[in-house]
């Protein structure tokens, strides 16, 4: 197995001096060695060909025992240290202290096509930020993690990928509903890849720790590393950092209103510095059009990460980050003004995302107010997100009086609607109507432009627990047909057409299939 190894992390940031891999807290430290555990009986279950060949693998290495032994833990790559990251973050709005890789271990960084990728097992063992953990994970999160990574790029959306998922052959043992029922379930890793993990709360806890110098220090290595087209580090281009950091994260929260995804943990140990998805837990994705809505257990009394709260929350963690920043700046009128940009560009922005949904392209003064009311009415009744804005292409412009024929599949329970939601509708239909006829494109035109960025699928939870049902059995052929799926979630794909459907009743309050904890 041929990899070309590019360590730059372990190689030029400050290392913990402690060796023994022990609970504790680390200072002064970017991260600390530490390898992954042997495991009893490892299995490969799948691996992502795209993800292979970025990292410039075949899959016939991907057969290999090697690549089984690697990518499970039960050996290290020649010539590599692998490591745990230090950070910190705030967790639903407090400063939650030092937090670090309590489960994920990073086993190099590799080169291939002039781009540098990092690999990274989780559910691999303990490291020194594993707290009370065990540092493992089991197969019901390692699916979800491995089947979304790769989903969420095939819809276009900034995210870190998934290499690999295997079995570990080890029992372990959770409380999927933190209510005092713990109960053994299969362990299994997942190798996940990125050109990097830092997050916004590797900065955080050397500003909170005062702690000048590392801070320093990994602010000018992100530069020189992740970001090289911009300037030599100074006080200056910190700011410009920022402001690019900033851009991105605005970028990959679009994407996420857009096809309907809530991340359900976005704690600031959760935001990558390169405005990648990452961490996929609780995450969750509208059926029901509801803002409110929000997938994770720990969250359901305030709903923080609710859907229509995402942009305020990467926000609110931006203003953190920047607080991390000022202490190399000590000037902030260049922080606050990137603050404010993203208010004003996120408007503009989310307004043309949603005007692209609905398949409007000229300007018109009350496309604001259009949309606004479409939200409002979407969640009159329980309408699917998905099945709504991917039928809606099917209108014909000159047909807008059965508007709610095209868009009826939507609704979960049609029989329910009443009269004066069906008249909401209507009158909402004929100003859409009007508005269409102010567009150019051709009915067929508008269809493939909203084709394009209304996904037919995506992974809803029931599926996903359909392929952990299966696999709990050793059936794993959901897991490929998910995968395979969802390489393609704007295509029509009439073979797996049953996909395109509203959750089904029986899995309203399922576990796993409604609300999810963070037990991994």
């Amino acid at each position: 197995m041929k990899l070309k190894i590019k360590d730059t992390f372990n190689k030029l940031l400050p290392s913990d001096p402690v060796t023994e891999n022990t609970r504790r807290q680390v200072p002064k430290s970017c991260f600390s060695y530490v390898s992954p555990a042997k495991t009893k009986k490892a299995e490969m279950l799948h691996v992502s060909k795209e993800t292979l060949e970025t990292i410039g693998l075949s899959s016939k290495e991907a057969m290999s025992d090697e690549f089984l032994k690697v990518f499970t833990g039960n050996q290290i790559i020649p010539n590599t240290s692998p490591y745990a990251m230090c950070y910190g973050g705030h967790q639903f709005g407090n400063w939650a202290g030092q937090l670090g890789d309590g489960r994920a271990i990073n086993l190099a960084e590799v080169l291939h096509n002039d781009k540098t990728w990092t690999l990274q097992l989780k559910g691999a063992g303990a490291t020194p930020y594993s707290r009370t953990a065990d540092g493992l994970a089991v197969l019901r999160s390692s699916i979800r993690e491995y089947l979304c990574s790769e989903a969420m790029h095939h819809l276009g959306v900034p995210t870190t990928r998934a290499l690999s998922l295997a079995l570990s052959g080890d029992e372990v043992l959770r409380d999927v509903l933190y209510n005092g029922n713990q109960a053994y379930e299969k362990g299994a890793v997942v190798c996940r890849v990125s050109p990097s993990f830092l997050r916004f709360g590797s900065y955080e806890i050397f500003a909170v720790r005062q702690d000048m110098k590392t801070l320093k220090t990994l602010v000018d290595y992100t530069i020189k590393q992740l970001f090289p087209e911009l300037s030599r580090p100074s006080k200056d281009s910190y700011v410009t950092f920022f402001k690019e950091v900033v851009e991105r994260s605005l970028e990959m929260v679009i994407h996420w209103q857009r096809v309907g995804f809530v991340h359900g943990v976005m704690n600031t140990d959760n935001m990558s510095i390169l405005g990648l998805t990452i961490d996929y837990g609780p995450y969750g994705w509208l059926e029901g059009y509801d803002p409110d809505w929000t997938p994770n257990t720990t969250d359901s009394q305030h709903r923080r990460y609710r859907y229509g709260n995402q942009p305020d929350v990467v926000l609110w963690n931006l203003y953190q980050l920047a607080n991390a920043l000022y202490p190399l700046i000590e000037e902030s009128t260049g922080l606050e003004a990137v603050l404010e940009s993203y208010k004003i560009e996120y408007e503009k922005r989310f307004l043309e995302m949603m005007k692209s949904k609905i398949g409007l392209v000229s300007e018109e003064n009350d496309d604001a107010i259009l949309i606004k009311d479409l939200e409002d009415i979407l969640q009159l009744t329980e309408t699917d997100m998905t099945l709504f804005f991917r039928s809606l292409s099917n209108l014909n412009k000159n047909d807008t009086l059965n508007g709610l024929a095209v868009i009826s599949e939507a609704f979960y329970n049609p029989v329910e609607v009443s009269d004066s939601v069906r008249q909401g509708w209507n009158e909402w239909f004929e100003r859409y109507a009007i508005r269409l006829q102010q567009e150019t494109l051709s009915d067929s035109e508008r269809k493939e432009e909203m084709n394009a960025v209304n996904p037919k699928y995506v992974l809803r939870n029931y599926m996903a627990q359909l392929a952990i049902d299966a696999a709990d059995n050793g059936d794993y052929s959901v897991i490929d047909e998910l995968f395979t799926l969802l390489k393609s979630p704007y295509s029509e794909q009439p073979k797996y057409e049953k996909w395109f459907a509203k959750r089904p009743e029986w899995a309203r309050h399922k576990v796993g299939c409604s609300m999810l904890s963070c037990s991994s």
